[in-house]
């Protein structure tokens, strides 16, 4: 029995793994505690996938966006505009299938669907998006149209 209480659904491990995710969760036990522990299964399936890591980049040309989505292939990921103005990315990772004789040591990857949102400016160009994926990697560039500097016209100064 591991000295650090769990607060992932009471999975314990060895107190000196310098690897272990295990904290000590003081409100465990009380009615409003906020562990992963009071979720229901799916939901911790989906927690950490739910958060997938996105980059957004701004260059004068185009808006770009990177996410690490390791694992996955082009044909598991969606990419869409909603509403005119919505960038949305989606996908799932599957969970790994359990043998019967399986003895699992400890499951950090997550499974599950993930969706993220961003609203574009209105400088975005919707209708010539580009996305390309490589290494786990997916890239999602959205030209935009280019900046319009205001016309200026000298005034000649009489005196």
């Amino acid at each position: 029995m591991a000295l650090i209480p769990s607060i992932f659904g009471g999975r314990r491990s060895n107190v000196f793994d310098p690897f272990s995710l295990d904290i000590w969760d003081p409100f465990e036990g009380f009615p409003f505690s906020t562990t992963l522990s009071n979720f229901p299964s799916s939901a911790r399936e989906t927690s950490a996938f739910a958060n997938t890591r996105i980059d957004w980049k701004e260059t004068p040309e185009a808006h770009i966006f990177n996410a690490d989505l390791p694992g996955l292939k082009k044909e598991e990921v969606k990419v869409e505009v909603e509403e005119g103005r919505v960038l949305q990315i989606s996908g799932e990772r599957n969970k790994e299938q359990e043998e019967k004789n399986d003895k699992w040591h400890r499951v950090e990857r997550s499974s599950g669907k993930f969706l993220r949102r961003f609203r574009l400016p209105e400088s975005a160009k919707v209708d010539q998006i580009k996305a390309s994926m490589e290494n786990g990697v997916l890239t999602v560039t959205v030209p935009k149209e280019p900046e319009k500097k205001p016309d200026v016209k000298a005034i000649d100064i009489s005196g």
